[in-house]
């Protein structure tokens, strides 16, 4: 059974940094894209960040691209998201996920980020 468990999330000033992780379990997790999702209040969801099963691509939402850097250990099974230079309209609950087509779409219970002083 898949599980992806995020972390990391909190209270930080405009211009800080976090790292947020997923930890995945119930699936090879180096087979698969991973990416990161995030949803505002009254907002859409979208996508942050994406990277390769190997790690040797990514790519980043527009609103992110230059701020935030997605990596992962395929030896602990866990994805990352370093953020950096953070705003206000970053504050979103962010979601780790795995999507495997046919076999189905899975999400963590979020975590949720906040920017403000």
């Amino acid at each position: 059974q898949v599980h992806l468990v995020e972390s990391g999330g909190g209270l930080v000033q405009p211009g800080g940094s976090l790292r947020l992780s997923c930890a995945a379990s119930g699936f090879t997790f180096s087979r698969y894209t991973m990416r990161w999702y995030r949803q505002a209040p009254g907002k859409e969801r979208e996508l942050v960040a994406r990277i390769s099963s190997t790690g040797d691509t990514t790519t980043y939402g527009p609103s992110v691209q230059g701020r935030f850097t997605v990596s992962r250990d395929n030896a602990k099974n866990t994805v990352y998201l370093q953020m950096n230079s953070l705003k206000p309209e970053d504050t979103a609950m962010y979601y780790c996920n795995l999507d495997i087509g046919l076999q189905g779409m899975y999400w963590g219970q979020g975590t949720q980020v906040t920017v403000s002083s």
